[in-house]
């Protein structure tokens, strides 16, 4: 009989859990009608255990209990997924946190404050808990188990029997349960896992028969509608903790189902929102969030459709720097990010772009070097919501411009990336602009109120007068091969210096064109691309 609840305990509860959950995670699935009835819950806690079951088996041989045990809690927390898997691995952080704290014996009094502790820490993580819910379910579990003796089978079993209790009252205490006829989703998986413990802590006996009044939907009931936020967002969050808890409250202001959990620096965040660049803004503001992805939750084609018009096929999502190219791209069915005046676009920004196309394939412009990584990062958030994103690493607007001008919706998906991304790269790129501060620069020391030049990122000019350094710029830019000058007017640049520029730019070079697009830029006078 095992009497300590050790390294090999835990690794065999892993494994137990995952083999039971897998046998009913269908079922579970058909339970889930609350907070969202999509049919997911028992398909996201077997992921969210097989992470943990995972992690032990990537520890060493020679992890203590308490080292094993926190390995499975972050590989939950790593792992988690869904509403209900997110709180599970934070019940797991509340067994780790029992090891962690204990300094006697790992009997069955370890389990039970395990327990005690996994519940108190679910509640926390919940902002607005609800009962007849997974948290009514662990927290039945530790007052069984708190009335059990020392004897570690005997407390197993004890919690695993109150737990089954507490999951048959679930329908008494949510109407939404009552009427669908069922049994918490969450509390059922719940249930799984403390028998997937029970099975290991008894030498893999047979677990113990549900007394769950009811395992499935009744078929003379309708399912329940769900009229609540669109989107289910979640991420990875390296922070604080104290801004992991201020972060708790500002996501219930902007939804539901709001969940965080984790500590030591990371956390995993759980939101149901209908605006999805909210709900990660607020995680930019206090750290920096990772691994995002966003799903649309039940009824989600006739949200995404309704009174929006015909989904596209592909679309594309360029970040502007004024108005007036915003304007242009836009009258050219471009969808636009209009990017802060000396800022950059967020991530948040492009996956609400991103998501303002309907599309299903979407590529990024980001028309500016160091915007790439965060398109990247939205592109990556836009495929875990259904959408086949990719991006163009375009590093002015200008290679952007480029890339609009060859794009075919009707091609193959990768052959338009491709050929976008060609006369991205074969579009030079300079600008114009005016110092704010003395700075050392490859062209030499610069003052406040100097004007600059720049040619594929790097100062090659510094003068006084903008358009005698534009057209210095423009004989650094082009070559003999080159057939098209574009021109990017900002909003600082005058209708003489755009005529004094483009006689310039001509004067001896008959055979280039030059095209003047409105930018409506501040701070950047011109900005210039020879194809």
């Amino acid at each position: 009989m095992t009497t300590q609840l050790d390294a090999a305990i835990l690794r065999s509860w892993m494994a137990q859990a995952v083999e039971l959950l897998g046998q009913t995670r269908d079922e579970i699935d058909r339970l889930n009608v609350f907070p969202v009835p999509d049919g997911d819950t028992g398909t996201n806690l077997y992921l969210t255990i097989e992470a943990a079951a995972q992690a032990t088996v990537d520890a060493s041989d020679e992890a203590d209990g308490a080292a094993m045990c926190n390995a499975l809690a972050r590989g939950a927390l790593m792992g988690a997924r869904g509403n209900s898997g997110v709180i599970t691995s934070q019940i797991l952080r509340g067994f780790a946190d029992a090891f962690d704290a204990d300094a006697g014996g790992a009997d069955g009094r370890l389990l039970a404050r395990a327990l005690r502790l996994a519940s108190d820490s679910a509640y926390r993580a919940v902002a607005a808990p609800k009962e007849g819910t997974i948290l009514s379910v662990i927290r039945g579990a530790a007052d069984g188990a708190a009335m059990a003796g020392e004897d570690l089978e005997a407390v197993s079993a004890a919690g695993l029997e109150a737990a089954q209790e507490a999951l048959a009252r679930t329908p008494d205490q949510l109407p939404v349960l009552r009427e669908a006829g069922v049994v918490d989703a969450g509390g059922r998986g719940l249930v799984v896992l403390l028998e997937g413990l029970h099975r290991a802590v008894s030498g893999l006996g047979s677990p113990l028969r549900s007394t769950a009044r009811v395992v499935q939907p009744a078929a003379h009931k309708p399912m329940v509608g769900y009229d609540g936020p669109e989107y289910e967002v979640m991420y990875l969050l390296d922070a604080g903790d104290e801004a992991a808890a201020g972060l708790r409250s500002q996501l219930n202001a902007l939804g539901d189902s709001v969940v965080v959990v984790g500590g030591h620096g990371l956390w995993n965040v759980h939101v149901h929102t209908d605006d999805i660049g909210a709900a990660i803004e607020r995680a930019v503001e206090v750290g920096t969030p990772h691994r995002i992805k966003v799903t649309r939750l039940l009824e989600a084609e006739s949200l995404r459709t309704q009174g929006r018009g015909t989904p596209t096929a592909r679309a594309l999502v360029v970040v502007a720097h004024g108005p007036g190219m915003a304007a242009y791209l836009q009258e050219a069915g471009v969808t636009v990010v209009l990017a802060p005046t000396r800022g950059r676009a967020s991530t948040a920004e492009l996956l609400d772009g991103v998501t303002r196309t309907h599309a299903q394939d979407v590529v990024i412009l980001p028309s500016d070097r160091d915007t790439t990584p965060v398109a990247e990062a939205a592109a990556a958030a836009s495929r875990d919501l259904g959408v086949r994103a990719a991006v163009v690493p375009t590093r002015s607007i200008v290679q952007s411009l480029a890339a609009v001008a060859v794009h075919e919706p009707e091609a193959r998906f990768d052959d338009d990336m491709i050929a976008m991304g060609r006369a991205a790269g074969a579009t030079r790129y300079a600008a114009v602009t005016v110092a704010a501060k003395v700075a050392v620069t490859s062209a030499g020391t610069c003052a406040p109120g100097d004007v600059l030049g720049l040619v594929d990122g790097d100062i090659v000019e510094i003068g006084t007068d903008v358009v005698e350094v534009a057209n210095r710029v423009v004989s650094h830019l082009i070559s003999g091969g080159t057939e098209l000058l574009t021109v990017v007017v900002g909003a600082e640049a005058t209708d003489e210096q755009v005529t004094a520029l483009t006689e310039g730019a001509t004067a001896g070079r008959p055979h280039i064109e030059v095209e003047v697009l409105p930018g409506g830029q501040r701070h950047w006078p011109f900005i210039l691309g020879a194809e």
